[in-house]
């Protein structure tokens, strides 16, 4: 076998290097777009949402939306019963579970789960929730508070907080497009502290959060523009 030149093995490792940068940029420019934005509009990337407030700062954003064949009316009540015992969460049950969650998507509206107000705790699974921050009913709902990264746990926003954290919100935005149709927006915003916190976060989270999230918004609509037929 012919052994490479000394020439070829001192460019190796600049090429690697090459090919890595490459690789990044390309998913930077290209993917990475895709993922946060999914669905939406450049107007409603770009645009102030309802429940911005909840983190005025964020280093990491994303807008995704879809719009479903039916009334606000009909798609919020999948909304409100968001939740781990509850109504679930409309995505992947089987890799959520696969997680300890515990989660189990509903088929149907349950109207002992039609009720939530602001100070409310909206279970994600056992021993972890999120704050339920903003409620206008009908329209928005907004969730958010400061996580432990090291444990998942989320408490309410406010005060000095020890050690690594990341201030997240979640807001839903229902915005009518015809008396029969309605555009769904979900919002996320994330700060965190110290920066390198987000060097793990960012190539966890986004990819995670976009295949979950893009199936939650497609199993709501799914959902709501069934019951309507």
């Amino acid at each position: 076998m012919m052994s490479r030149s000394p020439a070829t093995r001192r460019l190796r490792g600049p090429l690697a290097a090459l090919a890595a940068a490459a690789v990044a940029a390309g998913y930077v420019l290209a993917v990475r777009p895709r993922l946060l934005h999914w669905g939406a509009t450049a107007q409603e990337t770009a645009a102030p949402l309802p429940g911005d407030e909840l983190v005025r700062t964020p280093r990491m954003q994303s807008t995704r939306a879809v719009t479903i064949n039916a009334p606000s009316a009909s798609v919020w009540p999948w909304l409100v019963q968001l939740g781990a015992g509850r109504g679930g969460m409309y995505s992947y049950d089987l890799l959520e579970n696969a997680a300890g969650l515990g989660m189990h998507s509903a088929d149907r509206i349950l109207p002992e789960y039609q009720q939530l107000d602001v100070g409310d705790v909206l279970p994600l699974g056992p021993d972890v929730g999120i704050p339920v921050r903003r409620v206008e009913a009908g329209s928005v709902l907004g969730l958010g508070g400061t996580m432990d990264p090291r444990t998942g746990r989320i408490r309410p926003s406010g005060g000095a907080a020890a050690g690594p954290r990341v201030e997240l919100g979640w807001t839903f935005v229902l915005q009518p497009v015809t008396e029969h149709s309605t555009r769904l927006l979900s919002r996320t915003r994330y700060d965190y502290s110290p920066l390198p916190v987000g060097l793990i976060l960012r190539p966890v989270l986004e990819p995670l959060q976009f295949i979950m999230e893009r199936r939650m918004l497609l199993g709501i609509k799914s959902r709501a523009e069934s019951r309507g037929r």
